[in-house]
C-alpha cells in the first residue's frame, strides 16, 4: 500500500506518517515527487487498515497497490528514475550506449577498446573479470588483474565501469573497482547476492533472467530496492525459446510492458538476445525504437580470435556505424512522440 501525501504537506507531515507507520513495525521508503510525496509502505495490509492514517490533514489518500512488486511501481513511484554514471545519466533524454568485450583478455585489449568506445561516443565501458561459463573448461577471467585493467581504462579515457559480480564473498572486491554492478542473468533470483547489492551505494545493472517472466524480474529489482538502492536498471538480453536460430529471443516487448509497470530505466543488451553479430545492428535499432533508454552491447577488436563470446561480438568498425544508426532512431523517434510511457491503471 502507499500513502499519498497532500500537495504542500511539510517535511514533518511526512515525518508524522513515517513514525506513525515505523511504531507499528511496518517497512517505509519515502519518495518524493514534484508535486506530491508518496509514502510506501512494506508489510501486512491488516496492520495498515487499523491505522488513522488518512484521517491525518496532511494526508490525500491510502491506496493498494495490485502488483506484488511495491518499490518497482509506477504507483509508487510515478516518475522516471534517473540515474547518475559518472557525467552521464541513464533514463534521461540522451540515449546510453554501454560497449566492451565479454571478456577482459589482456591490459592492451581493454584499452583499446576503450579508447574507441570514448570515441565513437559510447558512455560507460562493459568488462567480465569474472565470467559464469556453461563449461568449467572454458575462459574463466582473469579475476582482480582484469579488474585493475578496467580501473586503467576507467582512467585513461573517463569511461565508468560495467562488470559482473559473481556472489556475496567477491563484492567487496567489485566495490573497489567497479562503478556499475551487473548482476547476470544466472543470478537474477540470487537472493543473498540481491539483498546485499541492496546495501551498496552503487549503481545495479540487473539483467533478465533466462527463463524469468517479466514480474519475477521486477520481483528481483524489489529485494534491490527494499534493500535501500534505488538505483536500479533493467536489462533485457533474451529469454529461452524454442527457437534455436538464434542464441535466445530478444524479447522487445518487455521494454514498452516494463515502462508502463515500473519506473525504473531499461536498456537491452541484443548481443546476448541474438547470440550472432550479424543480427545485433538491426535489434539495437528495434530496441531503441521500442523506447529503450540505452543498449549493452558486446565489441572486440578481432572477434575470431576472442576468449568467449566471438560469434555475438561486433567490430570496432561495425560498432561505430550501429552508434550512429541508433542515434538516427532515438532522436527520430523521440522528436515525433512515437515512444509513450503510459500511467498503469
Amino acid at each position: 500500500m502507499i500513502v499519498v501525501m497532500k500537495e504542500g504537506a511539510t517535511p514533518a507531515d511526512v515525518e508524522q506518517v513515517v513514525a506513525l507507520l515505523k511504531g507499528r513495525g511496518l517497512g517505509v521508503h519515502v519518495s518524493e515527487g514534484a508535486e506530491r510525496t508518496v509514502v510506501g509502505i512494506i508489510g501486512p495490509k491488516e496492520k495498515v487498515l487499523e491505522l488513522p492514517i488518512e484521517s491525518l490533514p496532511s494526508v490525500e489518500k491510502v491506496v493498494p497497490v495490485s502488483y506484488p512488486f511495491k518499490l518497482a511501481s509506477r504507483a509508487f513511484h510515478p516518475s522516471d528514475t534517473k540515474i547518475q554514471v559518472g557525467d552521464h545519466v541513464v533514463g534521461g533524454d540522451e540515449l546510453t550506449i554501454i560497449a566492451g568485450p565479454c571478456s577482459v583478455e589482456s591490459r592492451e585489449q581493454i584499452l583499446e577498446i576503450a579508447r574507441f568506445v570514448r570515441q565513437a561516443g559510447g558512455h560507460m565501458l562493459r568488462g567480465g573479470a569474472f565470467k559464469p561459463r556453461s563449461s568449467p573448461y572454458s575462459f574463466q577471467g582473469l579475476g582482480e588483474t582484469g579488474l585493475k585493467y578496467l580501473a586503467e581504462a576507467r582512467e585513461a579515457t573517463g569511461l565508468p565501469v560495467v562488470s559482473e559480480v559473481m556472489d556475496v564473498e567477491s563484492l567487496p572486491l567489485m566495490l573497489q573497482y567497479v562503478d556499475v554492478l551487473q548482476i547476470g542473468a544466472r543470478n537474477m533470483q540470487n537472493f543473498p547476492l540481491l539483498k546485499a547489492v541492496g546495501k551498496a551505494n552503487k549503481p545495479v545493472l540487473l539483467k533478465r533472467g533466462l527463463s524469468a517472466t517479466i514480474e519475477e524480474w521486477l520481483m528481483s529489482a524489489e529485494y534491490i530496492l527494499a534493500g535501500g538502492n534505488s538505483q536500479v536498471i533493467l536489462c533485457e538480453r533474451g529469454i529461452r525459446t524454442f527457437e534455436t536460430y538464434t542464441r535466445n529471443t530478444l524479447d522487445l516487448n518487455a521494454v514498452p510492458v516494463v515502462q508502463h509497470l515500473s519506473h525504473l530505466p531499461v536498456i537491452v543488451d541484443p548481443s546476448h538476445g541474438v547470440g550472432k553479430w550479424r543480427y545485433v545492428p538491426a535489434m539495437s535499432r528495434a530496441a531503441v525504437a521500442a523506447g529503450a533508454h540505452g543498449l549493452i552491447v558486446e565489441i572486440h577488436p578481432n572477434p575470431a580470435e576472442a576468449l568467449s563470446d566471438g560469434q555475438q561480438s561486433l567490430t570496432l568498425e561495425h560498432f561505430a556505424a550501429m552508434v550512429e544508426d541508433v542515434r538516427r532512431v532515438f532522436q527520430a523517434t523521440r522528436a515525433s512522440g512515437e515512444v509513450a510511457y503510459a500511467q498503469p491503471r
